[in-house]
């Protein structure tokens, strides 16, 4: 009787290990030689983990089941399956809604890892999109947990996915009694010689803000990306400071 037990356990030991291992090893493979896109790297993560976590639990339930004494237990509670579901389901439900959720943003993309985003209070990048949890990094390095469910539901702000463009926007200072039609002029002409900005899409400069003394001019300008666009705010900066400087139009 001892060694009939013993050879079950150990069966049953193999078994979920034979899982684990399988699991394991599918996941390593993937990961190391296929490099993905954010989207479809997204979509990997999310069903890599629902993929584990289905063959561990087939691996887990088929071992039990090697088992006399577990096939007696589960027989039992089969026969009261429906009294079962209705409790796991209402003691699960939230668990339940966040991993179809998790599915849902997977597929249909919304957010993907790497994206800037703001959902709520929580707003930064896109670092995982776990089965019922994901992870954003702000920028001072802290993390949101953001239930999947609510992503699925709320409204999300993602400066990433929609263009890959990016608007530059620069405000400047000039005194009241310039002509301030000669400065838009100005600053339109030294966007357009910045070498990040997009000739097809043409610079624009508008008088923002009128003060007492002085008057704010903005100029804008897109850029092909958003490391470009902080690159030519900085350059635009410099270049209509020293412009308008050299015009002595500077407030």
């Amino acid at each position: 009787m001892d060694s009939e037990w013993l050879r079950r356990a150990v069966t049953a030991a193999v078994v979920i290990a034979v899982a684990l291992l399988v699991a394991r090893l599918v996941d390593r493979a993937l990961v190391r030689r296929i490099a993905l896109r954010p989207e479809t790297l997204t979509r990997y993560r999310v069903l890599r983990r629902s993929v584990v976590t289905v063959i561990v639990a087939v691996g887990v339930l088929s071992a039990l089941l090697v088992i006399p004494e577990v096939r007696a237990v589960a027989g039992t509670i089969l026969a009261s399956s429906a009294i079962l579901a209705l409790v796991v389901g209402f003691a699960a439900q939230a668990t339940l809604a966040n991993f179809v959720a998790g599915i849902l943003v997977a597929f249909l993309q919304p957010l993907r890892i790497g994206d800037s985003v703001a959902v709520g209070g929580a707003a930064g990048t896109v670092e995982e999109i776990g089965l019922t949890y994901t992870l954003i990094r702000a920028g001072d390095g802290a993390r949101f947990f953001v239930p999947n469910v609510k992503l699925a539901s709320d409204t999300i702000r993602n400066a990433t996915i929609a263009s890959a463009e990016h608007l530059a926007s620069v405000q400047v200072s000039v005194p009241l009694a310039a002509d301030l039609d000669r400065v838009v002029a100005l600053l339109v002409e030294e966007a357009r010689q910045e070498p990040e900005a997009m000739p097809e899409k043409e610079p624009a400069a508008t008088v923002s803000q009128l003060e007492a003394t002085s008057a704010v001019v903005t100029v804008e300008a897109w850029a092909r990306t958003a490391r470009g666009a902080a690159a030519l705010e900085s350059a635009l900066r410099r270049r209509v400071v020293g412009r308008l400087k050299a015009e002595g139009l500077v407030a």
